[in-house]
């Protein structure tokens, strides 16, 4: 009796060890969670400027035919006199109101009014040549991104975003849900038909900016990718919705690129492409470039695309890490969660994590590509390879799922540290998961994950987790319960 009685008490103690060091864990994760955080600050996109003038007052005409280019530009012209006095608003009110690509300067609110549309020129479709269209005036080319080295689609430079900025602090885009709206069909129909002579445009990008807000607006057709804010910080993207028919060729939503302290939350996105794609440079541009992605906060989103909901890559050179997402709903997608690299582009992906997912009428719930080719030339090192690790998705739910994942890494490159766990899918294939390449655990998953990842967690692998501490203490504490009351 005394023996039996001794062993139960070193028993309780080796317990209490493990909660000591589980609570530990937790604050450790916690701390990070409020780091991850931070950068979702309550904004303040009605922000009073104390000069505001209206598009009207600079000769624009709201009739979905007549060139507003100008009175853009002189607008903002004229408002760059306030900058130093408090920032300026331009208002854009109710009508469809025609420009080409205008900038954006420095503590600025560009506002768009209920039923004001901005919308993309197509006037360049008039012009009697096709050398003409593509080299209009109102979409000036512009040289290509340091981190990719050319352009995204044909080598040399890009054609400049609708909206676009650089070196700006203090930017809102906002309204009371107003439209942008790309006109992208033309721009689709020349990548389709390869008549591109520069990489399209996006609808929105910042470069080298600090403190930019876009929100309560609704976005459409965007010629390429959507919202682009490369080389950025302190970035908010709240309340907006992304539109482009599903067969629209790379029309992601938003693209945070190189850029730190992202916050995207509220959101409903349905394109042609990734509804979020987090990237960082392209191969050796990429790497030489050397500004990853980090800190970046995305919550409760909504979506369907032919692609991924959210999508790591495939540039990705620089490097993405801290990356926290969660309360997300997919339906009617090809994959949900993605991570896409190659040998080529170095650079890592480190540090993710992503919970609470919702799927539907999903083809792959996640996937992970290691050879997702696409290179900017020949001189990239196919040696150079990317390190991809402490990857944690967990809390996924999921209902009528081709795949439950499709996870390759690189050979003799494995990925590491890939934590799943609390995931229960009902997939329709016989042969739910396929893995290559990986290493990692699992816990609570259904159906049962291919065997590099069936090692279960255990308190050892809490630093290779990432992040997911707090769910083992939870399961913890119910095995323990059930445990003590055995005795």
């Amino acid at each position: 009796m005394t023996r039996s009685f001794t062993v139960k008490w070193w028993w309780i103690t080796v317990i209490n060890l493990v909660d000591v060091l589980l609570v530990l864990a937790l604050l450790s994760d916690a701390s990070w969670a409020a780091k991850g955080n931070s950068c979702c600050k309550q904004t303040n996109s009605g922000e009073i400027r104390p000069h505001s003038v209206s598009i009207t007052e600079f000769g624009a005409v709201g009739d979905g035919s007549t060139l507003n280019t100008k009175a853009f530009q002189n607008a903002i012209f004229y408002l760059n006199s306030f900058a130093d006095k408090g920032g300026a608003k331009l208002f854009v009110p109710a009508g469809q109101w025609l420009t080409g690509s205008f900038d954006l300067i420095s503590h600025l609110t560009l506002w768009l009014d209920k039923d004001a549309v901005i919308l993309g020129s197509t006037v360049s479709i008039h012009l009697p040549s096709l050398a003409e269209k593509l080299n209009s005036d109102d979409w000036p080319v512009v040289d290509p991104l340091p981190s990719y080295g050319r352009g995204r689609e044909l080598p040399g430079g890009r054609h400049r975003s609708l909206i676009y900025g650089r070196n700006l602090t203090d930017v809102i885009i906002t309204g009371n849900n107003g439209i942008i709206d790309g006109q992208g069909d033309i721009w689709w129909n020349w990548f389709w038909n390869g008549s591109l002579n520069y990489t399209r445009p996006h609808l929105v990008e910042l470069m080298n900016s600090t403190g930019v807000v876009i929100s309560n607006l609704t976005f459409l057709n965007s010629p390429f990718w959507t919202i682009h804010p490369v080389y950025c910080s302190q970035v908010t993207v709240q309340n907006v919705r992304i539109l482009a028919p599903h067969d629209s060729p790379n029309t992601d939503g938003i693209d945070p690129d190189s850029s730190d302290n992202v916050c995207i939350e509220d959101c409903y996105i349905s394109t042609g492409d990734d509804l979020i794609a987090i990237k960082s440079g392209w191969d050796e541009y990429g790497t030489t470039y050397g500004r990853p992605s980090t800190n970046i906060t995305i919550r409760r989103l909504i979506g369907e695309t032919q692609s991924a909901g959210i999508a790591i890559g495939s540039e990705m050179s620089g490097g993405v890490s801290q990356v926290y997402a969660e309360s997300l709903q997919f339906s009617n997608s090809t994959t949900g969660i993605s991570i896409k690299t190659s040998p080529g582009r170095g650079g890592y992906v480190r540090d993710i994590y992503i919970s609470n997912v919702t799927l539907a009428n999903v083809d792959i719930a996640i996937r992970f590509i290691g050879h997702y080719g696409e290179h900017p030339d020949e001189f990239y090192d196919p040696n150079d390879l990317p390190s991809i690790g402490r990857i944690t998705i967990k809390n996924v739910i999921g209902e009528n799922i081709k795949f439950a994942g499709l996870l390759e890494g690189i050979k003799g490159d494995n990925f590491l540290d890939i934590c799943l766990s609390n995931i229960t899918l009902h997939v329709t294939s016989d042969s739910p998961w396929n893995c290559s390449y990986i290493q990692g655990y699992s816990d609570l998953v259904y159906p049962k994950t291919c065997e590099p990842l069936k090692e279960i967690v255990s308190p050892e692998q809490y630093s290779e987790c990432y992040n997911l501490s707090s769910h083992l203490w939870s399961s913890s504490n119910q095995n323990r319960g059930a445990w003590l009351r055995s005795w």
